[in-house]
């Protein structure tokens, strides 16, 4: 028996290295293939929210089929409102900023640059001179040389991030329709490879999972929607001309805390500096009105109410997964951040519940109280129950 247990320990702890490698391996594949996951992830997130909805009509005696071609039309239908609702607007306001160019530049250099020179003691005039800019190249050839090759080196790499885009935009519904017509096969088929013994933990800790992640896909898109447009209704109310474009991107990235507030604020500063050529204290305190509801409202009604409290992330932890996912997989890490930080965080849970009933957490100085006695004499004692014997 003594040899016995030193041998399991070992088999076991080896059965961890294998199980470790394994997910370094995937971690590294994914990392390898992420340029070209984007669309498959879109689609399975895609999937994943319109299967609740094939499901039902399926149980309302439609076939599989039929209900996949329903919701797929449904999507298909709803984006391409989206799209002739807000592509003219969009294009409204592009007009508006492209018109607004030659005044900006007005501005900069009568205005601004003026003023900084005065308060700042320097002279930035005369950078501006081309001739001064030439000269200046000329005598720098060698690292100009060099910036020019990674400026032209990165523009050849956005026309193929152009043309990938494209591409990932045209597969992506075609993805969708397969993923949605095969999900559950697909989820019997991952349900089969799990193991007899850990199944029932592995059910439970899916049906959690899968709870936080509807109740964060679905709420946070709506917060992001109100957000927009409460942020562009209001800056077009106080007369900021850019005001829809910028309230649609502040609203856009507010799944990250903050992010989408700081980026508006900052732009509609800047627009309604250049819009009133100079301070327009009315303007201003206009935007910081603005600003200043919106996120009340997302505070202490949208989020509280649509979203709830069943995600459990800290506002730093969403910043880190999203600048983490960024930096380790570019985009599709970005895309992927906060549905693992949800899941990892009910895994998280999980293991602390498992770690405070462990031998580690209660010690060898657990009081060891039979079932069916009352409370244990020290609340701050761990404690771990005996089952009666039976006769």
């Amino acid at each position: 028996m003594n040899q016995v247990a030193p041998l399991e320990e070992i088999a076991r702890f080896l059965r961890h290295i294998k199980r470790g490698a394994l997910s370094l391996a995937l971690v590294w594949v994914i990392w390898l293939l992420a340029p070209i996951l984007t669309p498959f992830v879109a689609s399975l997130m895609l999937a994943w929210l319109g299967d609740p909805l094939v499901d039902r009509l399926e149980a309302a005696g439609r076939s599989r089929n039929t209900a996949v071609l329903l919701v797929f039309a449904l999507m298909i239908v709803l984006i391409t409102l989206a799209l002739l609702i807000l592509v003219p607007m969009l294009q409204s306001q592009v007009t508006t900023l492209v018109g607004a160019l030659p005044a900006m530049q007005q501005w900069l250099l009568e205005g601004a640059i003026p003023a900084l020179e005065k308060r700042l003691g320097f002279t930035a005039a005369e950078w501006m001179d081309p001739q001064r800019i030439i000269d200046w190249v000329r005598s720098h050839w060698q690292a100009a040389g060099g910036a020019a090759a990674t400026v032209f080196g990165y523009l050849g790499r956005s026309s193929f991030a152009v043309v990938t885009f494209v591409v990932n935009l045209l597969l992506t519904p075609i993805v969708t329709y397969y993923f949605l017509r095969d999900w559950d096969r697909m989820v019997e088929r991952v349900a089969a490879l799990i193991p007899r013994d850990h199944i029932g933990t592995v059910s439970k800790l899916a049906s959690e999972s899968n709870e936080v992640l509807g109740a964060f896909m679905r709420g946070q898109f709506v917060v992001m929607l109100a957000l927009g447009a409460i942020y562009a209704s209001g800056m077009a109310l106080i007369g900021l001309n850019l005001g829809l474009l910028i309230g649609m991107v502040a609203g856009l990235i507010s799944f990250i805390p903050y992010l989408g507030a700081t980026t508006g604020v900052i732009l509609a500063v800047l627009a309604a500096l250049v819009q009133a050529q100079g301070v327009d204290i009315k303007l201003l305190a206009g935007v910081a009105v603005v600003f200043t509801v919106g996120q009340l409202l997302e505070s202490y009604v949208l989020t509280p109410r649509i979203v709830g409290d069943k995600i459990g992330l800290h506002p730093v932890a969403v910043i880190f997964a999203v600048m983490a996912g960024g930096q380790l997989f570019g985009f599709l890490g970005m895309l992927l951040a906060l549905p693992v930080a949800a899941v990892a965080n009910v895994l998280l849970r999980y293991a602390q519940e498992r770690y405070r009933s462990s031998e580690l957490y209660a010690g060898h100085s657990a009081i060891i109280v039979p079932a069916g006695v009352g409370d244990p004499p020290d609340p701050l004692t761990p404690v771990v129950t005996e089952e009666p014997k039976k006769s």
